[in-house]
């Protein structure tokens, strides 16, 4: 058995070749690196200003695209795409009426994520 302090509060064991780390964290259920590799990508989605704009108003109820544009100050097509790439990650829903397209959150979580985003640099 090999032990070595690593960080000045973490110990790392090793035996027979298998590393153990004695911290506070491994005493709670890490999520399976397939589960943390989804929301890197989830969060990849989501790292970009408009579409943080976005989802910031759509917290709040139904938007158009037009209006999603608006208030990102960008066209409607680039509105668009950012909102298609949100929809397909299932975050958002979207419906027509006329002529319009109507988005709205199907994915609730956004909620906690935007509110330490807010609380965070709010």
């Amino acid at each position: 058995v090999n032990v070595k302090p690593h960080f000045g509060f973490v110990f790392i064991l090793t035996y027979r070749n298998n590393t153990i780390y004695n911290t506070p964290m491994a005493k709670k259920c890490l999520l399976p690196l397939q589960n943390l590799e989804e929301a890197a990508l989830c969060l990849k989605t989501l790292a970009h200003p408009h579409r943080l704009r976005m989802i910031q108003m759509l917290l709040d109820g139904e938007y158009t695209v037009g209006e999603l544009a608006e208030a990102c100050e960008i066209p409607s097509h680039m509105a668009s795409e950012h909102l298609g790439k949100m929809k397909d990650r299932g975050f958002l829903t979207s419906k027509k009426e006329g002529r319009s397209t109507y988005y709205s959150i199907s994915e609730r979580s956004l909620e906690s994520i935007l509110g330490c985003i807010e609380k965070r640099f709010g």
